[in-house]
């Protein structure tokens, strides 16, 4: 049986209007609110110029890429229930969902701080996960920290 390589929204989605990149019109529907896309738009290439305005060694996308890759989890604690008790049980993140997990922790991380505009938080926020450091880098390290914790429970996975 093949599996379909995209779904139709993956499908539907098309590369942002500046970069012609999918992976940044992903993070700006992710990044939207009420669906005002021109305002989410606006505070993304903002946070992409003030990147480019710090890091003059490489393309702010390439930094925006980076951070992404480096906050992907390759392992996560899942719960199962087996005999009565509940085990959180480490397996492997799927490519899509390390992704979405990926942007949400950015996302969460950037918008924790407070008192400044939303794209010097971001541009903070992705250039420390570039660096490999900064709130989601600590969320994913944590996620990895538990499922180190577990790994006696993987033999119950499924």
């Amino acid at each position: 049986m093949a599996f379909k390589k995209f779904t139709h929204s993956a499908r539907q989605l098309r590369p942002d209007p500046k970069h012609q990149n999918r992976l940044c019109a992903k993070f700006v529907n992710c990044l939207m609110y009420d669906g005002k896309k021109s305002v989410a738009q606006r505070i993304f290439y903002d946070a992409l110029d003030l990147i480019a305005g710090k890091v003059s060694d490489k393309p702010s996308v390439e930094v925006f890429t980076q951070a992404l890759d480096n906050v992907r989890p390759t392992i996560e604690v899942r719960s199962k229930r087996v005999g009565g008790a509940n085990y959180q049980v480490p397996m492997q993140v799927n490519p899509k969902r390390q992704q979405s997990l990926a942007i949400r922790w950015i996302l969460e991380a950037a918008r924790a701080k407070g008192g400044r505009p939303m794209s010097e938080r971001l541009a903070e926020e992705l250039m420390a996960a570039a660096k490999g450091e900064g709130g989601a880098m600590t969320t994913r390290d944590n996620v990895h920290r538990m499922a180190d914790a577990n790994k006696a429970f993987a033999h119950f996975g499924w």
